[in-house]
Order: structure tokens, then C-alpha cells, then sequence
């Protein structure tokens, strides 16, 4: 929607304006699209990334593109790389030296028991153009080669000037509300003077693309997703890009001791790549190289009034698990919900300061065992000094845990344990509130689905047949006008979802069979009452209330 300023000149109007058009941005629009929220978003580039980067999806993020119904497409873009697995650590190709940290994402099919999705290798260059695709197709306002020159908010609003970098053209945009997805050395978080917490630097890689056609040879039947070379004169990763000619190289640069980028010619990186492999006449055709920095910082809030920070803008992590693109894509999830919600004035605003206490703890934990995970790999370049890496998440050996497990002590749930670790020492998902709640098989009429698939527009309250927190389900969505699924979970004639066989779903849940689950959107429960209750109805409104900060 248009109208004219004060001076003549057009002003854009839209509930969300979001600034960067890259992963996180790309999801956020997404994400809203599927809510019905209408957004613009604006990127400076012209296009999406055109280099192999960011691959590593973890499964919870797998299970959020699930639920926005692209999983499918992102099967579809990264199919080249579905066979590779592991983790190789090796001094170089050449024989049979060296070892596998591990050899399987997942061992024996064990992950089958926590949730319908599963890992996906999909390069960011891939996996963009499936974002942007999909957000396009659910009417999202997607303006690349555009930058943003300028914002300012009040109590009401936001009003940001935009710039074409094609035409010139200027246009002033007004919204409700902003997110800045746009990276670590973001010019909105720069602006709003909101600082950042952590060790900071950690070490320095340059991404080197190439092409060789023998390397396959070389390589052979090690489908791995990195090899760590570590020939202690050309050490460094090398990441597949389609198992047959073309390849990555991350070779590290160290500009704390006056190297530059401009070093790294053709002829370098070429000749660093055939030692670290092990074949001195390699054919290496260098087809780009980019820096990049891996760092450990957290912004110290999430949120300025209206404006909001999602991924790289409100942190930055190593690489090493992937961890970065993953907790900014779940970011955007997690305030997407509460966006709509607000702004479909169902949620009090109060809603919005949920999102800095639930997910700022999360990077922070993240962060700290992503900066482990670098030691742990020897990932080439770092040398950490002592106790790096040693912070809340640091402690914990494992991934999954921190990848599907991490929940939200304070936030937007009722009954939470302000104590509890935002992560756990193992893969816990009992239907505590503050955690990702439980995935279990059912049908539903004539179709077989998650549990996990009814979390996305709505609140969802799961019962069992008789009682009264089903009939309580429709009469607090009636009284507060608030979008709330009630289902009853059982065998009989009147159940709504009817469990395949496994484990009983109250006992899953933290329940008894005469109690109930109230879940959020995005999947995370918000409260539980365990048995009966003298009134359901009000028990449920009052903690409904609570989540959504109303009065």
C-alpha cells in the first residue's frame, strides 16, 4: 500500500520491513508468508549468494522447512550432496591415513525417535533460491539491489529510506516493525548503539572455489561432508560441491600478522591445495575466493523499541557445526509467530520482549559450544587460547542437544524452571514447557503425520477423549478470539489424532491421561497441566493470557 509524505513523494506502507536477503532474511519472509503477514524485504545485492557456503541444515531447522512446506524443493537442491557423511581428519588424501570424527550425522537411524525430519546438506547457493522462490510464491514483496539508506522510529512506527542501486530511485517505507537479518557488522545494530558480549575474533579463512577433475579419483569412495587436511605446511578443509569437479577450499589467512587477501593469488592457492591433498601435479583450475571471519559475539539485546536482530546482527559464531545460519534461521521463526500475533492482535506487545529473553540465551550457549566444536575439530587456522570455548554450551560434548534440545527458561511459557539449562546435558523433549514438544507419529482422518505438523498458525491444546479441556479449548478461542487448535489424542470414536503404537502420548508429554498440553506455533510448549481441573476453562485462559501478554 502507497500514500504520499508531506512533500508529494511516495511512501511504501507494510506491517514488516526486513532488511538483508540472505538466509535469515529469506526465512523470515517466509515464515511470516505463511502466516498471512504481509512484509517487504529489501537486500543490497542483486541477486542471492553465489557462493557455496553455510550447507550444514540442522534437523530442527529441517523440521521448521517442514512445517513451511519446502522441504521437498530443498531435498530437490541439495540431492547432489545427499550421500556425504562425516567428518574426515587426515594429514593428507593420499592412502589411508587419518580418521574419521565421526562417520554418520546419525548413527543407527536413532534420530528417527525425535523428530519427522532429519539433516540436510544444501550450500546456501542452493538453498536461497528455494527461499526466495517460496516466499515469492506466498506474495512476499522481495526487492533485491536495494539498500537501505536510512531509518528512524517513534512510538507508532518505523520509517526507513530505501535506494534503488540500479535506477537511483528513493523511496521512503513505513512500518510497524523491522528486522535486521543483515549480518554481522550490521549497519542497523550499528545505529541503534547496542553492543556485543564474547571472546570476539577467532580465527581467519579464505573460501577458495575450485575446479579439478582427478581430485574425485583422489578422494574415491569418502563421501564426507569436510575433510580437515592437516599437513602441517598446507593445512586446511576441503568441502565437496557435486563429488566430481567442483570443490572448496578453506585455507587460513592471518591478517593479525599483516597478510592480506591480495596474497592469495591463483598460483597460491593452488599450489596450497595440491600439498595439503597430496599430489603435487594436481589439475586446480582457482575459480573465486572470498574472506570470512569466524568470531564469537552476542548482541547484548535483541531488540530496540520496534527494530529486532535476527542472525548474524545479534550473533556470530565459529563454523564448525554449522551452528550460525541455523540459529538465525530459528530466530526468525521464533519471532515470526509472535510478529503475527501481535500484529493480528491476538498477543498483547508484550509478546515481542519474549523473543530477546528466549533467544539471546540460546546464541550465547550456541556460540560457546560452536568456539568447543572448533578445538575439538582442530579446525585449520584456530589457536585458541586457553579455556576458549569453555562458556554454558562449551561444556556439553555433544550436537543434537544443542541443535533440537535448547529451550527457553524465561519467555513466553508458564511453568517454565527459570534454573534450568537453556542446554541440556542430552536430548531431552518430555513436554516441559520452555522445550521443543514431542514428536509422535498419528493419523489424522486418512493421513499419517507429526505431531510436530500441527504447530505453525495457531495455538494447539492436546487432550484425551472425555474430560473437559477439549470443550475448554473452544470456549477460551471463542472468549479471548484467539486462534486455538483444540485436539483430543486417543483411540476411540471421538478422538481427533489417533496415536500410532509407541509410547503413550500423555506419558510423552509429562501428563497424566485426564490432563493437557497447550503448544505454541512454533512448536515449543507453553504449558502443561497435568490432571484434572476443577475449571479447564479458566485454568486454560489464564495461562493463554500469560503467553501471549494479555491483560
Amino acid at each position: 500500500m502507497n500514500r504520499s509524505d508531506s512533500a508529494g513523494e511516495a511512501v511504501h506502507r507494510t506491517p514488516v520491513l526486513i532488511v538483508g536477503g540472505s538466509l535469515v532474511g529469506l526465512s523470515t519472509s517466509l515464515f511470516l508468508g505463511r502466516l498471512g503477514v504481509p512484509h517487504t524485504l529489501v537486500e543490497r545485492h542483486a541477486g542471492t549468494s553465489i557462493h557455496p557456503r553455510g550447507r550444514g541444515n540442522n534437523v530442527r531447522t529441517m523440521e521448521l522447512f517442514r512445517t513451511a512446506g519446502v522441504d521437498g524443493r530443498i531435498a530437490d537442491a541439495a540431492s547432489v550432496l545427499a550421500d556425504n557423511h562425516g567428518i574426515l581428519q587426515t594429514p593428507s588424501l593420499v592412502g589411508d591415513a587419518g580418521e574419521w570424527l565421526f562417520r554418520e550425522i546419525d548413527p543407527g537411524g536413532g534420530l528417527a525417535r525425535f523428530s519427522p525430519a532429519g539433516w540436510c546438506l544444501c550450500s546456501q547457493n542452493d538453498l536461497e533460491p528455494v527461499l526466495l522462490r517460496s516466499a515469492r510464491e506466498l506474495g512476499g514483496d522481495l526487492r533485491f539491489g536495494t539498500e537501505m539508506l536510512s531509518f528512524d522510529q517513534d512510538r507508532d512506527g518505523v520509517t526507513a529510506r530505501l535506494k534503488s542501486r540500479e535506477t537511483g530511485e528513493h523511496t521512503t517505507v513505513r512500518s510497524d516493525y523491522l528486522v535486521a537479518a543483515d549480518g554481522p557488522r550490521s549497519p542497523v545494530r550499528e545505529r541503534l548503539g547496542i553492543g556485543q558480549n564474547g571472546p570476539g575474533d577467532l580465527f581467519h579463512n579464505v573460501s577458495v572455489t575450485f575446479t579439478s577433475r582427478d581430485l574425485a579419483d583422489v578422494v574415491g569412495d569418502r563421501r564426507f561432508i569436510v575433510c580437515y587436511l592437516t599437513s602441517p605446511d598446507a593445512d586446511g578443509a576441503l568441502l565437496p560441491v557435486d563429488n566430481r569437479e567442483k570443490w572448496v577450499f578453506h585455507a587460513p589467512w592471518h591478517p593479525e600478522h599483516g597478510e592480506t587477501i591480495e596474497e592469495f593469488t591463483d598460483e597460491r592457492c593452488a599450489a596450497h591445495i595440491r600439498r595439503a591433498v597430496g599430489v603435487p601435479d594436481l589439475d586446480v583450475t582457482i575459480t573465486g575466493r572470498a574472506a570470512w571471519h569466524a568470531a564469537e559475539r552476542v548482541a547484548e539485546r535483541y531488540a530496540d523499541q520496534r527494530v529486532f536482530l535476527a542472525g548474524d546482527s545479534a550473533h556470530e559464531m565459529s563454523p564448525t557445526g554449522a551452528f550460525g545460519s541455523n540459529t538465525g534461521i530459528q530466530d526468525a521463526h521464533n519471532l515470526a509467530w509472535k510478529l503475527a500475533a501481535v500484529l493480528g492482535g491476538w498477543a498483547g506487545p508484550g509478546l515481542l520482549a519474549s523473543y530477546d529473553a528466549e533467544r539471546r540465551p540460546v546464541a550465547e550457549a550456541t556460540s560457546a559450544r560452536a568456539s568447543t566444536r572448533s578445538v575439538e575439530h582442530s579446525h585449520p587456522g584456530y589457536t585458541p587460547a586457553e579455556g576458549a570455548g569453555g562458556g554454558p554450551g562449551g561444556r556439553k560434548g555433544g550436537i543434537l542437544n544443542v541443535a533440537l534440545a535448547y529451550r527457553y527458561p524465561r519467555g513466553a511459557v508458564v511453568g517454565a524452571d527459570p534454573g534450568t539449562a537453556v542446554v541440556p546435558d542430552g536430548v531431552v523433549l518430555n513436554g516441559e514447557p520452555g522445550s521443543r514438544a514431542p514428536h509422535l507419529w498419528v493419523r489424522r482422518g486418512g493421513s499419517r503425520i507429526s505431531t510436530l505438523d500441527l504447530y505453525e498458525r495457531a495455538l494447539v491444546l492436546l487432550s484425551s477423549e472425555g474430560g473437559g479441556w477439549h470443550a475448554a479449548g473452544a470456549e477460551v478461542a471463542a472468549s479471548l478470539s484467539v486462534p486455538l487448535d483444540s485436539f483430543r489424542v486417543g483411540g476411540g470414536a471421538g478422538a481427533d489424532l489417533v496415536p500410532e503404537p509407541g509410547p503413550e502420548w500423555a506419558a510423552a508429554h509429562g501428563i497424566t491421561p485426564s490432563g493437557a498440553v497447550l503448544v505454541r506455533p512454533d512448536g515449543f510448549v507453553a504449558w502443561r497441566h497435568e490432571g484434572e481441573s476443577a475449571d479447564p476453562a479458566k485454568s486454560l485462559a489464564e495461562a493463554v493470557k500469560a503467553v501471549l501478554s494479555r491483560d
